[in-house]
C-alpha cells in the first residue's frame, strides 16, 4: 500500500500463539462488554484532554490520524529529514481515499494549533518542515491501544497490556502494523451502511461508543436491543456539538427504522435494532482482529515470547 506506512482468566480460555479473527470476535458472546469497556475508555479520555477524543470523532479523522502517527512514528533521528512532513501525509490520505488535499492541510493545521503536534527544530534543509508528535498525542495513542488490548485480553485472558507496558517498543511498531492493515481494508475503511451517519459526522465516533456502553445491559425484545435512556440535548451537550447535528445523525435510523424510542416524540426506552448492532460490532472486530494480528507481529519482530 501507500510507502509512507510501509516503511518506515479463570474462566477464560489461555492465551492462543495466534491473533484472533474476525469471526471468532463477532461470535464471541463477551464481546460487546469488551466493546463496551473500550468505550468507556475512549470516552473517560476526554476528561483528560476534551479536544484529543475529537481527532477520532468520526472515521474520517480516525484515518486521518493513524496515518500520521504511524508516519511520524517512524522518524530517525540519524535521518534528520525522515519522518512526518505536509506533503508525506497529504500523499497517504489522497491514496488511501481518507480525505483531500485542503482537508488533510486544516487538519494538520488543527494538529498544531490544539499543540498535538509541533515542528522539529535545526533540521538541515530549512525548506523541509518535519513535524513530531508532542506528549499528549502520544498518551492519546498509547491510551488508545492500550484499551483495545486489555478489550483483548478480557476475550482470552491474554497478558497483552503487560506485555506493551514492559516492552516500550512494541506500541509504536503494532500501531503501525495495524493502521497499514487497517487502511487498507475495505471492510474497515468503509463503515457499514447502518452506521454511516454517525461514523463520518463530527463527534458521531464519540456517540456510538456512547451507545455501545450500554449495549451489554440492553435486553433483546422481538429483534431489538432495549438500550435505556438517551436524550440527544445531553448527548450534544456532552460531546459538545449542536442539537441539530445530533438530531441528523438519529434522524437517518429512525427513518430506516434502525433504531428508535418505545414513545412518540423520542421518548421512553431507546432501542437499536439487533441489525445495526450486529453491522457495529462487526465492523469493530475488524479493528480488533487488526491490532491483535499487529500485537502478535511485533512481538514476533521484538522476539518477545507470546504467550509466555
Amino acid at each position: 500500500m501507500v510507502d509512507n506506512l510501509a516503511r518506515h482468566s479463570a474462566g477464560k480460555p489461555a492465551p492462543k500463539s495466534t491473533p484472533m479473527d474476525v469471526e471468532s470476535l463477532a461470535a464471541n458472546p463477551a464481546f460487546p462488554a469488551a466493546e463496551a469497556l473500550v468505550a468507556a475508555r475512549l470516552i473517560a479520555l476526554q476528561g483528560a484532554s476534551p479536544k484529543l477524543p475529537r481527532l477520532k470523532s468520526n472515521h474520517r479523522k480516525w484515518l486521518i490520524t493513524q496515518s500520521l502517527y504511524a508516519i511520524a512514528s517512524q522518524r530517525d533521528p540519524a535521518e534528520p529529514l525522515s519522518g512526518l512532513t505536509a506533503s508525506r501525509l497529504i500523499d497517504t490520505v489522497i491514496e488511501i481515499g481518507a480525505a483531500s488535499r485542503n482537508t488533510a492541510s486544516a487538519f494538520l493545521l488543527e494538529m498544531l494549533t490544539y499543540k498535538f503536534l509541533r515542528e522539529v527544530p535545526d533540521v538541515p534543509d530549512k525548506r523541509v518542515r518535519i513535524l513530531e508528535l508532542t506528549d499528549i498525542s502520544i498518551l492519546g495513542m498509547r491510551t488508545w491501544f492500550e484499551a483495545h488490548m486489555q478489550a483483548l485480553d478480557t476475550l482470552d485472558g491474554g497478558t497483552r497490556v503487560a506485555v506493551s507496558a514492559a516492552e516500550p517498543a512494541l506500541f509504536p511498531l503494532a500501531q503501525r502494523h495495524a493502521a497499514r492493515a487497517l487502511v487498507e481494508n475495505p471492510a474497515w475503511r468503509n463503515p457499514p451502511d447502518s452506521i454511516t451517519g454517525f461514523a463520518w459526522s463530527d463527534a458521531g465516533g464519540m456517540i456510538l461508543h456512547h451507545l455501545m456502553t450500554m449495549i451489554p445491559e440492553g435486553h433483546r425484545e422481538g429483534g431489538r436491543v432495549m438500550i435505556g435512556q438517551v436524550v440527544l440535548s445531553d448527548l450534544a451537550e456532552r460531546y459538545t456539538i449542536s442539537v441539530s447535528n445530533v438530531k441528523r445523525m438519529f434522524s437517518r435510523v429512525e427513518k430506516e427504522e434502525l433504531a428508535g424510542w418505545t414513545q412518540q416524540r423520542r421518548r421512553g426506552t431507546f432501542w437499536m435494532s439487533e441489525a445495526m448492532v450486529g453491522d457495529y460490532l462487526r465492523w469493530e472486530a475488524e479493528k480488533l482482529a487488526a491490532l491483535d494480528a499487529a500485537f502478535h507481529h511485533a512481538c514476533q519482530t521484538l522476539a518477545i515470547p507470546y504467550p509466555a
